[in-house]
Order: structure tokens, then sequence, then C-alpha cells
């Protein structure tokens, strides 16, 4: 078996296999690189001494069964029996459910997830979009802080596990997403200066150093991140990639590293065959990230839209803090303006940001399917200082006004794990980490970060506490119980709606018309000959549809289900929603 290591700056490089060491030689070919030759199967371990140090784990393990400190495991993914042929899912017409391994379920694994899958097949989702899974020190985390980006975090069991769950995913028809993170590394378990440039003090990020993506070396640095992303999907029989906050990303090459990914992946969708696709978490407000290469932009897929979820949530809670404030002003206004043209900050001055911010989104030529909309993320309720869902303050009637105007929405819509029943169980912010100091650090830090806003720290979760974990996991015996089920069943029928209605995935925003009343309280959405229309007050009230006969698809209502009468009004109680059918 040949292995093989890039460290440009060691003058001498081991491979370490068992108890035996096998000195390498360096490629005459590659600079920087050194291979050997040894006699190793599946299971066995090994890693890399660098110049006489410690013994490391490679940098592209695919498995790392004793955790990210120890050394690596051969294997050999081909081996996987994969019992489901896969033609692919593309984005086009999806529906997305972001789901966390840790707390999908109490046990927290990938075996434990596919055996919950069914439940996402009848929800009529059409993709499950894993948050990160690459290892990091300790059991439980968010897994933003992996350390090892082509393996498999093995508390949630490894590399075979997740072609497990993949495989069962797609029997049942549904796609898999990764969400991937490519701007840093965690703090503790990385190793990867000791091999090379893979960061650099050029640019500083949240996180420290930024991942050398324009410096001396990055040439190999880039291989390396566009490697992961590839390995996930040829492998894993992935269906996508999520890419973590892109706007972190230091990049100033005239082939910026996005343009040079979505390449990499189209390269590899005609190689196998199947749609793959990537989707960024953008922050930048720049059409150019979703625009395509052949148009001068950056050729990812799709992006996460933010100022949906913004304007959605501030008409929802009336919320008006940090980054919610330019939405609260007028939410509906704002709402009505991301249904219509995508972004809300689209050149616009952003108070939260001390600056004008964005640029208007291109509506002719733009498809809305390239922007995800959703009322609740992972980053949205665990970034909140108790983790507390839109369910922990909102009525039914309110969770299912969110749900319409979601899965009714020009764009691709996504749901956070437990949203389709309403679930009340916080989402709170949890770590494990084994370093005593990085433990104490991540408390008092986050506790002292939510006291300038006014908490008591005593009020402020524990993220070190295996409790806070515990509680973020979703309470599977809900579903079956009111109110939850009642929800399920309305996110059900909206998705079914959804596929047989071909007027919601017309994905023209130009097409979109939106009208709404601040005062009152109420939102009417023209897609077609469909309208959705919802009112968010607590009183009810009356929505101007004109004078063309109409007929309910879909209706969460008090009593029984309403259209419009003689007069073009149509009466909708407090918290309610209704989909029509006019003409």
């Amino acid at each position: 078996m040949e292995f093989e290591v890039w460290a440009p700056s060691s003058e001498r490089v081991g491979l370490r296999l068992g108890d035996a060491t096998v000195p390498m030689g360096r490629d005459a070919g590659r600079a920087g690189w050194w291979t050997a030759e040894a006699p190793a199967g599946p299971g066995d371990r090994y890693g890399f001494v660098l110049d006489g140090g410690p013994v490391l784990p490679d940098p592209r393990a695919r498995r790392l069964p004793d955790g990210p400190e120890e050394p690596g495991a051969v294997v050999d993914l081909g081996a996987y029996p994969w019992r489901h042929p896969w033609a692919g899912a593309g984005l086009t017409g999806a529906a997305l459910y972001e789901l966390h391994v840790g707390t999908f379920t109490p046990e927290g694994t990938l075996d434990a997830a596919a055996g919950r899958l069914g439940h996402l097949a009848e929800l009529g989702v059409s993709h499950v979009e894993l948050m990160p899974l690459c290892p990091f020190p300790g059991r439980h985390g968010w897994g933003y802080d992996g350390v090892a980006p082509w393996a498999v975090h093995e508390p949630y069991g490894g590399p075979e596990a997740l072609c497990r769950f993949v495989d069962t995913a797609h029997g049942l028809g549904l796609g898999v997403v990764l969400d991937v993170v490519h701007n840093h590394l965690g703090p503790s378990g990385n190793h990867l200066p000791a091999f090379g440039p893979y960061f650099t003090e050029a640019h500083r990020t949240p996180w420290g150093a930024a991942v050398n993506l324009d410096g001396p070396g990055s040439d190999e640095v880039r291989a390396y991140f566009v490697g992961s992303a590839l390995a996930w999907l040829r492998d894993f029989r992935l269906d996508g990639l999520r890419l973590d906050a892109v706007h972190a990303l230091a990049d100033t090459r005239a082939y910026p590293f996005l343009e040079e990914l979505s390449a990499a992946v189209d390269g590899l969708a005609e190689e196998v065959g199947r749609p793959l696709f990537l989707v960024a978490e953008s922050d930048l407000g720049d059409p150019r990230v979703i625009t395509p290469r052949a148009e001068h932009g950056l050729g990812v897929a799709a992006q996460w839209n933010d100022d949906f979820h913004h304007a959605l949530h501030t008409a929802l809670t009336g919320e008006s803090q940090g980054y919610y404030a330019d939405f609260a002003r007028a939410p509906l206004a704002a709402l009505a303006k991301t249904l219509r043209g995508g972004f809300f900050h689209d050149g616009t001055y952003s108070s939260f940001r001390g600056r004008h911010h964005g640029r208007p989104l291109d509506r002719t030529r733009t498809s809305a399917h390239r922007l995800l909309a959703y009322a609740q993320t992972h980053d949205q309720i665990g970034n909140r200082a108790r983790g507390d869902r839109l369910a922990a303050a909102l009525s039914p009637g309110l969770l299912a006004c969110a749900a319409a105007l979601v899965l009714t929405s020009p764009f691709t819509p996504m749901l956070f794990m437990g949203e389709e029943w309403g679930a009340d169980t916080p989402w709170q912010y949890f770590t494990d980490h084994t370093d005593p100091r990085l433990a104490e650090a991540v408390r008092v830090g986050r506790r002292r970060e939510f006291a300038e806003h006014g908490w008591a720290e005593s009020d402020i979760p524990d993220p070190q506490d295996p409790a806070t974990r515990d509680r973020s996991c979703l309470d599977w015996s809900q579903p079956a119980r009111q109110p939850y089920a009642r929800l399920l069943d309305w996110h059900r029928e909206l998705l079914a709606l959804r596929r047989a209605q071909p007027d919601l995935l017309d994905p023209a925003l130009a097409a979109v018309g939106v009208a709404f009343d601040e005062e009152a309280r109420w939102i009417a959405v023209r897609r077609g000959d469909l309208r959705i229309a919802a009112n968010l007050s607590d009183a009810p009230v009356e929505v101007p549809l004109g004078g063309r006969p109409a007929r309910v698809l879909a209706a969460w209502l008090p009593g029984r289900t309403a259209a419009p009468g003689p007069d073009g009004l149509l009466r909708l109680p407090a918290e309610s929603c209704v989909v029509l059918a006019q003409g």
C-alpha cells in the first residue's frame, strides 16, 4: 500500500505503521511530498513522524478511531456494499432538512439517525443536510471545531456508518448534503501547522490565523480542501455540500477558491453522472457567489438567505436587538422585499454593521431556488442565550404561518430538525473539550458574552455540562401528541402541496407579488394563480384578494376553511393562514 504526505519543510519523514517506522522518500515529481510503500490493511494504525518528532495523524486520514490526537486507521471505503442505486437529487425543486447527528436522537449516532429517516421521507423533504461530521476532541459538539476534514467523527460511527446512513437515505428517496468547514479548524487537535503552511498570519479571522488560500504554499492547501470536498461527494455518494461561512475565507487570488471548488465539483458531477451542488453560508450580500461561472460569478449553486430569516423572525416575534434592528422597523415590508428581490440589504445602510451592505440581485436572471429560506436554523436557535426555539414563544398558529411562508416561498425551503412538529426542546450551545483550560475559557467566554447583553451568568447553560447536550436532543414522543401532531400534519400538507403545484416551484422572482398591511399585520403572497395569506396579529383581519373565484388548497384556521366573499375580502381569524387557488 502506498502512503503519502505533504510536508515541505521537513528534512526527514517516517511512516509509523503499528510499532514500526518506515523511512519515506521525497517524491521527485511533486515538491514537498513524501511517499512510502508498506503492507497494510483495513484497521491498521498509522501516522507520520516529522524530523524525529512525535507520531502525528495523517492530515488526509479517512478514519481516526481513537480521536484526532491519535494515529489514523487504514480503511477501504470501496469495500462498502451499496444496496441502493442512486441517480442523484439536484437542488432545483428541493426542500432541505438540517439535522445534527448528535442530538437528532438520544443515542447521537449515524445509525440511530438512519433509523428515523422514514419520518423524513413521510414528511416530504427531499434532502437531509447533516451538520459537520469531521472529528473533534471529545464526544459531543456542534461540529464546527472539527480538525480532520477527510474523516468522520468516530463517536458518530465513523466512515462506514456514514455509508450506511447515505445508503438508507437514498433507499428512501432522500438526498444527503453535508456541512463542511473550510474557513478554520478547531482550537484543539489541529496538527496541520506541523506539516506545512496551511495557515497564514497575513489574514486574521475570528478564529485566529486564516486558512492559507493565497500565500506561499497555497496551491497545496487549496488542493487539500478541494480534495476533501470531492472525497465526501465521491466516496460517500453525497449529493451536495454546505460551505460554512464563506465570507470568512480570506482569499486575494485572481482565481477565487470558491470558483475553483465549484468547477471541481461540476467536473466530478460530469464524471460520476449525477447532479452535485454546493450551498454557501454567505454574509456578503453578493450575488456573484451564486452567479454561474459562465456569467463571471463564483458558480456556487445556492446560498443561505439570512435576510429572509431576519425579516420573518422580526415579523413573528417583534424582536429588534442586534442585526434584527433594520428589519424590525417595518418587518412585513422587509419580508415583502426579500420575497420579491431576494436580499433585504442590497446596497442599503446596515445599522448593525455601521455601513452600507450588499448589492441587488438581478430578479430577471437569478433563479429563486438559488436562495434558501428558513424560519429556524442551528445558528439562529443555538446562538441565542438559552437556545430557545420559536415554539418556546409563539403559538401553534404563528408557527403554522411561519411554515406556510417558508414552504410556499419562491426559494428553496429548509427546516431545522424538530421544527416540523413545533419541537419546544431547546437547542443549546454545547461542547466536550478535553483540554480543561479550553473548556473553562469557552464556559467563561460564553457567559461574559451574554452578560454584556443583560443576561445573568447563572441563566446561561454551561456548554461543558453533559446535561446541556441532553436537553438539546429531540423528544420523539412529541410528534404523536397535540399540538405537535397537528403541526406535523400541516408541514406534510404544505410540502405535498409544494410538490403538486407548479406555481410553487416557479423560480422567477419577478413573478412574485406581495401585499401587506404593517399595522394590521397581514401579508398576502401571489405565486401564479395561488395566493398565500397569513394573519400574524391576535385579531381577525380582512385581506383584499379581488373578485376572482377561489378555492382553499390548505388552511390553518380555528374553524371551517374560508375563501374570499363576494366583496373580494378574505376574512382571516387571528394567527391563521390559508393557501388559495384563484381563477
